[in-house]
């Protein structure tokens, strides 16, 4: 995707207050892909706990993760620390659980290399959210040596 232009960005920061929430969840697909992700965070946030619809949260998350960045992953697990209803921790677990990065040994690398680095994050609910995932992680070698018998 192209980066976009200040107007679309404008536009997105806008659409992500709409009431249809097939716009708000299309702004934060189409914020999630912004080459100026720190500068709408506020708003990503905000779509990523959606309390109208779980779609929105769904969509951002999604498009965040399929950034393949660290900047990404921190953001999806900064809302799933903070998300206060079971819909929206759903949902958030699920986008963070089926990545499917997990499912190539490079990109499940990176993963872990992206969990690595959040673990020592300065946003203690970050730290804490990217300890638990890495926690419940097996060593590649245990895996080998398990097939193995």
């Amino acid at each position: 995707m192209e980066p976009l232009g200040d107007q679309e960005l404008g536009t997105a920061i806008e659409n992500a207050d709409s009431l249809a929430w097939s716009v708000r969840g299309a702004a934060g697909r189409q914020l999630a892909s912004s080459d100026k992700i720190e500068e709408v965070a506020d708003v990503l946030h905000r779509l990523l706990l959606d309390a109208r619809n779980t779609w929105v949260i769904q969509e951002t998350a999604e498009a965040l993760l399929e950034r393949k960045d660290t900047i990404g992953l921190r953001y999806v697990l900064l809302a799933y620390s903070q998300a206060g209803t079971h819909d929206a921790v759903d949902h958030l677990g699920a986008a963070l659980d089926c990545n499917p990065e997990w499912m190539t040994t490079e990109g499940a690398d990176r993963l872990i290399k992206q969990y690595r680095e959040l673990a020592a994050d300065p946003d203690a609910s970050v730290r804490d959210e990217a300890q638990q995932v890495l926690a419940k992680l097996r060593p590649r070698e245990e895996w080998a040596r398990d097939s193995t018998r």
